[in-house]
């Protein structure tokens, strides 16, 4: 028996990557005990997810509902299976900075202590599965808004002759920045997933996602940009829109795309890896331009709010280099762009995201 273990498996990445591993033929073991719903109230709930990963994968999905602060519970997991377990893919997290700073015990005890305790069971149960670890572009904190933008008519933009036109890179420093108290527990965790990899000599991979996105995500209005921007205009909500005249750019990948770059990973890992993830040139937008694309999409017209102050640690524009990971891994490729996710988002929710009379 070989087995992939998903944390997070009711969200996005994570049922993406329960589906995808289990149609390698894999079985597949998730983790996920609905921490979004304390996080984001029911709009973030996974619970819809996770019923359907049962239905449709029966046998082939083996659910157990742990909290990954809980380390004893995780062990009777990592125990039960041992060197079957073939791939972890960690994606469970606290992925908003604005919640963050509300309850930072909580925010560091899932991202930062979590991860360890993932690592730590890895390590001691299944050491040679590779470990994938789902990171994020704030482990670079506001750096990126020190780049010299030019303001056009609908976003922000490099002048194309610079350095990192075609996307930042994994060079840019992860010093001397404002992270947020998210960005700060997820640069712990990032860096203890490359430790494990060069002290204990393991396979892992950090992956440092921009706005990773699909019709899976349980769109909220602390995380899940393209979701629920696109679930905004389909239900007639009125989308908050904080600062950088909605001029602010980012990057846009499909969870498809995100797992078939881990598929990659894993049929050939390598040992403290760090890999930039995001849609790049090919797939970037800004908000102006995400709603243009939404109202095209639905025939119905955005409610926007505009508030003047940014939120704290917010990127004002960044674009992820996939460079590096397409050079290690030439055979992958992306396929999404940010027209096809809004219309695949708006086709998978149609019946469900419908306006209120």
């Amino acid at each position: 028996m070989s087995v992939a273990l998903v944390t997070g498996s009711g969200g996005l990445i994570g049922s993406e990557a329960v589906r995808h591993f289990a149609g390698l033929g894999l079985d597949v073991v998730g983790i996920d005990n609905d921490m979004r719903r304390y996080f984001f109230g029911e709009d973030g709930s996974t619970s819809w997810s996770l019923e359907r990963l049962s239905r449709d994968l029966g046998n082939a999905y083996t659910h157990f509902a742990v909290d990954i602060r809980d380390r004893d519970g995780l062990e009777q997991v990592f125990k039960k299976y041992g060197s079957d377990i073939a791939v972890v893919i960690h994606s469970a997290a606290q992925p908003s900075h604005d919640w963050a700073a509300k309850e930072p015990y909580t925010d560091f005890d899932v991202n930062a202590g979590g991860t360890l305790n993932m690592l730590e069971n890895t390590r001691r149960h299944a050491i040679d599965a590779p470990f994938i670890h789902c990171s994020t572009n704030k482990v670079y904190g506001d750096r990126p808004n020190s780049l010299p933008l030019i303001e056009l008519e609908t976003r922000y933009e490099l002048p194309e002759d610079h350095r990192w036109y075609q996307g930042i890179t994994e060079e840019m420093s992860i010093d001397h920045s404002l992270h947020s108290v998210f960005g700060a527990s997820k640069v712990a965790a990032d860096v203890m997933v490359q430790e494990y990899g060069r002290y204990f000599d393991m396979k892992t991979a950090c992956f440092r996602g921009g706005t990773l996105t699909g019709p899976a995500h349980s769109a909220a209005e602390l995380h899940g940009f393209l979701a629920y921007l696109m679930r905004c205009v389909m239900e007639g909500r009125t989308y908050n829109l904080f600062g950088y005249k909605g001029k602010m750019v980012r990057d846009a990948i499909h969870s498809h795309d995100v797992l078939t770059a881990f598929e990659a990973f894993f049929r050939s890992p390598r040992s403290a890896e760090v890999y930039n993830l995001g849609g790049g040139r090919h797939s970037n937008t800004s908000h102006i331009e995400a709603f243009r694309i939404a109202e095209e999409i639905t025939g119905r017209e955005a409610r926007i709010k505009y508030v003047e102050q940014n939120r704290t640690g917010d990127h004002q524009w960044y674009v992820s280099s996939m460079a590096r990971f397409e050079a290690q891994y030439p055979d992958w490729k992306i396929t999404y762009d940010v027209p096809m996710i809004l219309r695949e988002i708006y086709e998978a929710n149609v019946d469900k995201w419908v306006a209120q009379p």
